[in-house]
């Protein structure tokens, strides 16, 4: 299948394959993805629980999303497209002891495969990394349940997060590789929401994170100028 046709950036999968042997080394080049998990994991729990639910979790990575979900007592499949960042993922859950189905495949082929399968979709900082972020969002309401929850996670297109996310992490304090981030595929709460509520989605919760590197701490606020989750459902 073309590159195009599966939604994907060769540049963005060829960055994140060359972190692979990195993904699990949480004081490196992804240091950051560790420490904003537990607020993902728990931004999770609070608005669905994850016990004993069918999880997907797109644009899944080396892992570390998924671990979590599944330690938490989810049935978890996880989906990328960089078979390297697979293998690094396969490879950590044999060694934690945990059983999570993932698959190289994109959420559009899966969503002609397996519509309405998921209790949980959660797809966390991808939309920022793809050509198409709306058929990303589309996907993943097919893939859900009626019923279900959906939860994503991006950045917002502000001046404040072009100067922090990009200029200060990723150039001043090196907290993400150059060139991880383009402030033109940033995306406004109220475009993703528009997107969410075209395929028929009702937007549950839109909350910000704050995340200071030096103390390696995430919390959520009000404010989404910058990174922000949002909870949608998809109606019974």
């Amino acid at each position: 299948m073309a590159a195009a046709r599966e939604n994907i950036d060769p540049r963005e999968i060829g960055r994140f394959s060359g972190q692979a042997r990195y993904w699990w080394d949480k004081k490196g080049p992804l240091q950051a993805l560790h420490d904003i998990n537990p607020l993902r994991v728990g931004y999770i729990r609070e608005y669905s629980g994850i016990s004993g639910k069918q999880v997907l979790d797109v644009g899944c990575g080396g892992g570390i999303l998924s671990e979590a979900l599944a330690g938490a007592g989810g049935e978890v499949t996880g989906i990328d497209l960089s078979e390297p960042v697979l293998e690094a993922a396969r490879a950590h859950a044999r060694q934690s002891g945990l059983n999570i189905d993932y698959r190289r495949v994109s959420a559009e082929t899966l969503a002609r495969e397996s519509p309405g399968r998921y209790d949980i979709v959660a797809c966390m900082e991808l939309l920022e990394h793809v050509p198409d972020p709306q058929a990303i969002v589309a996907a993943c309401a097919a893939l859900a349940k009626p019923g279900g929850d959906i939860f994503f996670s991006t950045i917002n297109r502000t001046i404040r997060s072009c100067l922090l996310v990009i200029l200060a992490a990723e150039y001043l304090l090196g907290i993400a590789e150059k060139g991880t981030h383009a402030f033109a595929r940033f995306i406004r709460p109220d475009e993703l929401a528009a997107w969410a509520e075209a395929e028929g989605l009702a937007v549950a919760d839109c909350s910000g994170f704050m995340y200071m590197p030096f103390i390696r701490r995430a919390w959520l606020t009000r404010r989404c100028g910058m990174n922000y989750v949002m909870h949608l459902r998809k109606p019974v």
